[in-house]
């Protein structure tokens, strides 16, 4: 048509009618509808779905009684009668129970230590909660298109990252992230990396792993402010696959709803809280300050104020709005704050089993009941504070000895140095009720019993 000027006498015949102005606007509708197409798939955000996770359990010949703590403490000769008898008093009350776990390197004479160690440590516990969690799901280590591991204190090289790709030999082309120094709510800020990661990479596996090195972390001083760790924390780790794969939905155990990220670490208090330093005699530890309930507080509060929007129903809202006014016009000092009741808004709620104190804490800022908060008691009982792993064992619980049922809401909340307060908000896509082997022949009354003994 071209060549015989037969298009030319077609458009000029359309000039001269009214064919020019619905041409123009057929073209522009269509335009104007594919936008709106391309628009809707490239702009919409990717669901992320947690397949399934494993929790990490020591063998029995890692269990640390009280009374081997002690013994061992002893027998390594570093520390003074005064702190052997400030770490009994902070151990009779911290929550722990008598099988909790501790590499066995700790309890030699003299410790094993070494950067050898340590590394066994952590191939001990994450690759075996990788292997399980692959196993769990069926998939190959070569579909993963990420790699996310986080540990606060351990960053050796080669990471551990390239460790886990190492030993699970995945494809040259995975995406790997190794996260360091971020404390105890480091968890949430992989999965919020992994989330990320999701609505960049489609069709995509995100393993994550989180876990805290005990081996080259103990600290063998005299500092009482340093010795409180030497008394919570414990061996630990999880590993997690997430997916955006929507053929996933119907298998996935959760699809994540939010995530809130708080910090506060442009107030030097906070900041300072948590800090890994030496002594005055050069020995390394981490250093807790006597104001760190008052900043957690602090930094709950910021959290909570963010996510309540998200996940409270109006009524709650409403409250709230109306509290927040009539303090502001009448002072502060007059009324006391409304607390949303955040029982409306979760079925189940993770928390992070940093110590007894915390989860007293959040248990009374919170108003929660006291099914809400005993699976974090049982897990600092059963486990110690495995750090940012902690919250996946709670939840592992809740799935093993209590189920949860299709829809419901889980509520995952961590404290970490910096200092931060992170929320993940998971919901049910499924019921489950899948018995974890970490919680076998966990005896609850056994808890109920030796907690009392110690209120």
């Amino acid at each position: 048509m071209l060549r015989t000027g037969e298009l030319l006498k077609l458009w000029t015949v359309a000039s001269q009618t009214d064919l020019t102005f619905n041409l123009v606007t057929v073209v522009a509708c269509c335009s104007v509808l594919l936008a709106a197409v391309l628009s809707f798939f490239l702009l919409q955000t990717r669901p992320v779905y947690l397949v399934d996770f494993s929790v990490y359990k020591s063998p029995d010949s890692w269990k640390i009684p009280k009374q081997l703590f002690f013994d061992c403490s002893k027998a390594s000769q570093k520390f003074t009668p005064e702190s052997i008898e400030f770490q009994s008093k902070i151990l009779a009350r911290s929550g722990l129970g008598d099988e909790t776990y501790l590499p066995p390197g700790l309890a030699q004479q003299p410790p094993a230590i070494s950067m050898s160690d340590a590394r066994w440590e952590f191939e001990q516990v994450c690759f075996t909660a990788v292997r399980d969690v692959l196993a769990k799901t069926g998939v190959h280590p070569r579909q993963i298109g990420c790699v996310i591991v986080n540990c606060s204190l351990f960053n050796p090289t080669p990471s551990l990252s390239a460790m886990i790709m190492n030993h699970f030999k995945m494809s040259s082309n995975v995406i790997n992230y190794n996260l360091g120094g971020m404390g105890c709510s480091a968890g949430i800020v992989a999965v919020d990396l992994a989330r990320q990661m999701l609505q960049l990479l489609p069709n995509t596996y995100v393993l994550v792993v989180s876990t805290e090195n005990i081996t080259q972390n103990w600290y063998f001083g005299n500092t009482k402010s340093m010795l409180i760790p030497n008394c919570l924390f414990r061996v630990g780790g999880a590993a997690m696959l997430l997916s955006n794969k929507r053929m996933d939905a119907w298998r996935s155990k959760y699809e994540l709803q939010h995530v809130v990220r708080t910090h506060l670490a442009a107030n030097d208090a906070a900041f300072n809280c948590v800090v890994e330093q030496e002594d005055a005699e050069g020995t390394r530890g981490v250093k807790l300050s006597k104001e760190l309930m008052a900043i957690a507080g602090e930094a709950l509060k910021a959290n909570i104020t963010t996510l309540g929007p998200l996940v409270l129903p109006i009524s709650e809202q409403m409250l709230f709005a109306a509290n927040l006014l009539v303090r502001k016009t009448l002072g502060k000092k007059r009324m006391r704050p409304y607390i949303p009741d955040f029982k409306l808004a979760f079925e189940h709620v993770c928390i992070h089993t940093g110590g007894r104190g915390v989860i007293d804490e959040i248990e009374k800022q919170l108003s929660l009941t006291p099914e809400y908060v005993d699976p974090s008691r049982a897990t600092l009982y059963r486990f110690g504070n495995v750090s940012s792993s902690s919250i996946w064992y709670v939840l592992a619980y809740i799935e093993s000895c209590k189920g949860v049922c299709k829809g419901d809401r889980v509520w995952q909340l961590a404290f970490g140095s910096g200092f931060k307060c992170n929320s993940a908000v998971w919901r049910a896509n499924r019921r489950i009720s899948d018995k974890h082997s970490a919680w076998d022949l966990f005896d609850h009354d056994k808890m109920a019993a030796d907690l009392a003994q110690h209120p």
